[in-house]
């Protein structure tokens, strides 16, 4: 069964946009936060400015869960749609069209392994970065590489060849000393967002990704991103509970 979160100045969606009608749940976040929502966020931007439709853009980029509805001007879907939203549709969208590119978008999830929590951190292959609540780590494609192939096993031994042959798809080490390089730069982007230890050396040789505890907060519930905070400047988030 798909699920769907509702983003509007209304807590429930109009019957004209409400996908439970054919078949979807409606998804509230966790304690109202949408950090950890992995599925389609369907927003009512009719009562927005185009500024601040574009500022809930930014808010989550890559947008990639947001479908807007209620842009009218093509030149600004478009400029919404660069900016990686899933979908920016026009007002007059009917139920079973937002249904089709909603379950376009929500089987697109689905076709690859696309997240992993590490400790604190959430590594998003399609966007071959690492982000720890509303911050992204601006990792190289091969440091995200990295630290993707030590979490296939978390807390187990990676060889120097194995991660040449996995991430640098190289059947034999080059003279250079590319990985080594690649983990040093890998470890001062961790150790600014405090998870330094998260790689660590193996005496036998290679690495490992320690396996640290999920990030909490002392209300038991992860922390909320950038899009939290800006559905809470427009008045549009949930109160905790």
């Amino acid at each position: 069964m798909a699920n769907f979160g509702w983003i509007a100045g209304e807590p429930e969606p109009p019957a004209q946009w409400d996908l439970r009608r054919i078949g979807w749940t409606l998804c509230h976040g966790r304690r109202g936060w949408r950090a950890e929502c992995r599925h389609v966020l369907v927003c009512d931007t009719r009562a927005l400015s185009p500024l601040q439709r574009h500022a809930l853009a930014e808010s989550d980029r890559p947008a990639w869960r947001l479908i807007l509805l209620g842009v009218e001007n093509p030149a600004e879907r478009a400029a919404l749609l660069s900016l990686g939203c899933a979908e920016v549709l026009s007002a007059d969208t009917a139920l079973h069209e937002l249904e089709a590119r909603s379950r376009r978008v929500a089987d697109m999830f689905g076709m690859l392994p696309r997240w992993r929590d590490v400790g604190s951190l959430t590594l998003d292959l399609f966007h071959r970065d690492a982000r720890k609540g509303n911050r992204w780590l601006g990792l190289h494609p091969r440091e995200f590489g990295v630290l993707w192939r030590l979490a296939d096993t978390p807390g187990e031994r990676v060889t120097r060849r194995q991660l040449i042959a996995d991430v640098w798809r190289l059947n034999h080490e080059p003279e250079t000393n590319s990985v080594e390089v690649h983990v040093s730069r890998l470890r001062a982007k961790l150790a600014s967002a405090a998870c330094d230890d998260y790689v660590q050396t193996v005496p036998e040789g290679g690495y490992r990704l320690a396996t640290p505890k999920p990030f909490l907060l002392a209300s038991g519930f992860r922390q909320q991103d950038a899009l939290d905070d800006y559905l809470r400047d427009l008045g549009w988030a949930e109160e905790d509970a």
